[in-house]
């Protein structure tokens, strides 16, 4: 109880089955007695693209424009816009960040990765003499929930589309874990629009289910033996 949670959720429709995770989530978690904060990225029209809007004021190299270094030292001198101020301010304040997207292309929607890119900027997620276990957002819990279009049989290590963890490993393990932040086993929804209504029923129970017990849960070990092994 008193935890907070950050959802940062991706999907265009609240009708949908990511609405419904994304629903249920925030029910189970405030029923916990955790604060939860929603970022719903469609509905707040959420800019994806790295630019330099993303900078107030004067640039630190007006010659040629460096997003990385710029954002860096708009950072320190507290130069980013506000919207990315507001985004850092929830993950600052969040013990856990749950991300509910719908695979797309074997990665995350553009939208959310616009997220990642603007909002985890250096300086503020990590450093460069800071990443993975020396990251800036230590003491911190993600995990990663989404649905494919795929049933789970195609997402296996001999399949056509190979392990479901080779997906993963660039965003639980390049940019959670880049970070400091832990990584809790992911929930994988395989294939929500082509199964029964039964069985969706008793995806979205488990869901539930595992949110119950989720502040008991052990991080996995995010290291490449994990993902490739």
């Amino acid at each position: 109880p008193g935890k907070k949670v950050l959802i940062v959720y991706a999907h265009q429709e609240p009708k949908s089955f990511n609405g419904a995770l994304l629903k249920i989530a925030v029910e189970e978690l405030t029923k916990q007695g955790c604060s939860v904060t929603v970022s719903d990225l469609y509905a707040m029209q959420f800019e994806p693209r790295a630019t330099r809007n993303d900078i107030v004021g004067h640039l630190h190299n007006s010659e040629a424009f460096n997003y990385g270094v710029e954002t860096w030292e708009a950072y320190k001198r507290g130069g980013l816009s506000k919207d990315l101020v507001e985004e850092q301010k929830k993950v600052q304040e969040a013990d856990l960040l749950i991300f509910q997207f719908p695979l797309f292309w074997f990665n995350m929607p553009a939208i959310l990765k616009g997220w990642m890119d603007r909002v985890l900027v250096q300086g503020f997620a990590y450093d460069l003499s800071k990443a993975y276990d020396g990251g800036l957002l230590q003491d911190k819990l993600s995990l990663f929930s989404f649905t494919t279009g795929g049933g789970q049989e195609m997402y296996s290590k001999g399949s056509i589309s190979g392990d479901i963890r080779y997906i993963l490993w660039p965003m639980q393990h390049g940019i959670m874990h880049f970070c400091g932040v832990k990584v809790l086993e992911p929930h994988i929804c395989y294939a929500p629009e082509n199964v029964s209504e039964e069985k969706r029923k008793e995806m979205l129970a488990a869901w539930t289910q595992r949110l119950k017990n989720l502040w008991k849960e052990e991080p996995i070990d995010c290291s490449p033996d994990w993902y490739f092994k």
